[in-house]
């Protein structure tokens, strides 16, 4: 069985492809970071600037779980903003560009694993 997943606030989308919709919507709206709970208990988030994000998968609460990354890319990206209003800066090999991140989120939604192409960092 997949799993189904929900926005933090409990809102459930009905599809991948409408929880991308949602997460295009939050982050217009300058919600910048993003959790999803899944019926299994693991979490995937979405931190974004609007340009670049990073999309993290956690296990459980304590896990510190693995994230996607841009082997690629240099430099770092500032913007970042999460909901108790910190700002960080990542190194942008953390962070992929937004529309790959989407795709990446949805991947997993639709799966319940990352995309085979995509490079992983194991933080566990």
């Amino acid at each position: 069985m997949i799993e189904s997943w929900a926005f933090a606030d409990d809102t459930a989308p009905t599809s991948p492809a409408a929880a991308i919709e949602m997460l295009r919507e939050r982050i217009n709206a300058g919600q910048l970071e993003t959790w999803l709970t899944s019926s299994s208990g693991r979490s995937l988030a979405l931190i974004s600037n609007t340009e670049r994000a990073m999309v993290m998968l956690l296990d459980s609460e304590d896990d510190p779980g693995e994230h996607a990354v841009d082997p690629g890319a240099s430099g770092s990206s500032k913007g970042f903003v999460l909901a108790n209003g910190q700002h960080d800066e990542y190194p942008d090999a953390d962070t992929l560009p937004l529309t790959e991140a989407l795709q990446v989120v949805h991947y997993i939604l639709t799966t319940g694993a990352p995309p085979p192409h995509a490079a992983w960092s194991i933080d566990r």
